[in-house]
């Protein structure tokens, strides 16, 4: 690679000759401001915060402007300070600033950029335009147009990396917005509800659909019995919400904060991921052995069912029947715990922590019922269980308590690696080689599953039945996107493969705790987070689901055998398609 020599106010570097001012600058430790830039997401030098002098007519976008040799670079001249001071404030003259009652306050960068360059005041007024409504008909995502400072992340995201492209920026000059097309809500468009817009949102312009309100009122009625559930990424990152190291395990202290909380049963998804496996597994057996539609597809994550619907409706015999973990576990929770624990069936209430937006979304779907009754009542992210416990006055670094609730409490190391890109496939691969081999395979570790390429592609050989099992694993929409094109075109050839909407898989998903992009730039969160799903995984004394003593009851008492008629009833689903491009009735 070849180097060359560069000076920022004064020190003298050498970088990359492909590098950026931005890039520069940070290898000599000086920093200057951003605010639409993303590393590797949107790099278009849009909002000019990070202006410098680089011996130009004008002042240039560190961000996009490459270096050279020998280049003299300033970065705090006070035309340079004047200049962000100017444009700032003209960004804040346009904005809806209620600070206070923003979902993002003391999380925003805009605030904390104002605050760093100390506006104190601005001397611009915006036009008096009307306000422009809310777009709160989705049942994911909240979009508020009055606070957008047209960044263009989220339009980078959905566009460039998820390749949805349902939302983009409208009109000209002054008038330019953000918005799906013909400023339609994000209900009427093939918006698939993955939430990643607003993990990069700088402001509080996205957010998800709350609903702590409603477990609020469910938790003070005395006539439910409310029972929540914890997907397994959500331990590996909320403790980021309380000030704890980014990739923390902190499956303790929430267990313990959701029993201070109040509910009466504090239950472990990771159980209904280990049968999930069980029901998954076997379908996949079944299709190898019977002729059945392959590549068997994996149904965990709704995003990408959606995306699915949308873009590949010729593909949804290839996706797995089985309804997500949190829909089996709240079927099972309203059927089976229901007759055990002697409870009306009415009378449970089923809240869902989830690292997921789509999810919000997925519970709502008419398909996720049992006899008339939801599956899952409410669902909250990640961020939204944190609101709870600090609106509670829970010390969450100082509580804790590592076992869930009987009778539903056992989970395998199996069931938390779901949270990571690969973990899925990883957790099929150890049950079903047990189920078709009739052995256990001697290293559960399937290393060829993790990690963040985008799409990979590997063989499981199963001597015993002389079967090479041929896997691919894709996560973010993007990478599902050229995954699928292969399979509808014949060009791929697999067995099973497993899609997460979500780069990095659910640990980076649309409800988890938000980063600046000061920490975005620097640290992969995705992989930081994985660590502790890992660590967990490792730790724990069962690692395969079909292990798991609570499932082997579970079937031995209730459901029979895995995709036998009872668990189709409760445990399987259905997908309709769906047109690309909606119109309204």
């Amino acid at each position: 690679m070849n180097m060359v020599n560069v000076t920022i106010d004064g020190i003298k570097v050498q970088v990359p000759e492909n590098s950026t001012v931005l890039e520069a600058a940070r290898i000599a430790k000086v920093d200057i401001p951003t605010l639409c830039y993303l590393k590797d997401i949107n790099e278009i030098g849009a909002c000019r915060m990070c202006v410098v002098d680089v011996g130009a007519r004008s002042l240039q976008a560190a961000c996009v402007y490459p270096v050279s040799e020998g280049l003299n670079v300033k970065t705090n001249t006070k035309e340079i300070r004047d200049a962000r001071r100017i444009t700032l404030e003209l960004i804040l003259s346009s904005h809806d600033r209620n600070c206070l009652q923003c979902v993002r306050n003391k999380s925003c960068e805009l605030q904390s950029l104002a605050d760093n360059l100390n506006i104190r005041e601005i001397r611009y007024m915006g036009t008096e335009e009307k306000k422009k409504p809310l777009d709160d008909f989705s049942a994911s995502i909240v979009r508020d147009p009055n606070k957008c400072i047209l960044c263009r992340r989220c339009v980078s995201m959905c566009k460039n990396v998820q390749t949805v492209a349902v939302i983009d920026t409208m009109e000209r000059g002054y008038k330019t917005i953000v918005s799906p097309a013909f400023e339609k809500s994000l209900s009427e468009v093939a918006c698939v509800n993955c939430g990643q817009c607003i993990n990069v949102c700088p402001v509080g312009a996205l957010s998800e659909k709350g609903e702590v309100a409603k477990v609020w009122e469910a938790l003070a009625n005395p006539d439910l019995h409310v029972i929540v559930q914890t997907a397994p990424a959500v331990r590996a990152a909320i403790g980021e919400e309380f000030g704890l190291p980014i990739g923390t395990r902190a499956t303790k202290n929430m267990v313990a904060s959701l029993k201070k909380l109040g509910f009466d049963k504090v239950f472990d998804t990771n159980t209904a991921a280990d049968l999930t496996i069980m029901e998954e597994g076997t379908e996949l057996i079944h299709r190898i052995q019977e002729g059945g539609k392959l590549p068997l597809i994996t149904s965990c994550s709704p995003g990408w069912i959606k995306f699915c619907e949308h873009n590949f409706p010729e593909l949804l015999d290839n996706l797995s029947t089985c309804k997500s973990p949190h829909q089996m576990f709240g079927a099972i929770l309203k059927s089976y715990y229901a007759d055990k624990m002697g409870i009306d069936p009415s009378k449970i209430f089923v809240v869902s922590v989830m690292p997921c937006t789509a999810k919000k979304f997925e519970s709502e779907r008419p398909e996720m019922n049992v006899n008339g009754l939801k599956d899952v009542d409410a669902v909250i992210t990640t961020r939204e269980l944190a609101t709870m416990i600090k609106e509670a006055g829970i010390n969450f670094n100082e509580v804790s308590d590592e076992h869930f609730d009987d009778p539903m409490g056992d989970a395998t190391g199996a069931g938390v690696i779901f949270g990571a890109t690969g973990g899925v496939m990883e957790a099929a691969i150890r049950t079903a080689y047990r189920l078709l081999e009739g052995e256990e395979l001697e290293d559960v570790n399937i290393c060829e599953a993790r990690g963040l390429d985008g799409i990979k592609e590997f063989t499981v050989k199963l001597p015993n039945t002389g079967i090479e099992l041929k896997a691919a694993v894709a996560h973010g929409l993007g990478n599902a996107r050229k995954l699928m094109e292969k399979v509808r075109s014949g060009e791929a050839d697999y067995h099973f493969i497993e899609v997460m909407a979500c780069p990095g898989g659910c640990v980076n998903g649309g409800g988890q705790p938000i980063q600046p992009a000061s920490v975005r730039n620097c640290i992969d969160l995705r992989a930081e987070r994985a660590k502790a799903i890992y660590e967990e995984d490792e730790a724990s004394v069962l690692r395969r689901s079909h292990e798991n003593p609570t499932i082997q009851k579970l079937y031995a008492e209730f459901l029979g055998q895995p995709c036998g008629e009872k668990s189709h009833h409760l445990l399987h689903t259905h997908y309709v398609k769906r047109d690309l491009y909606p119109t309204e009735d």
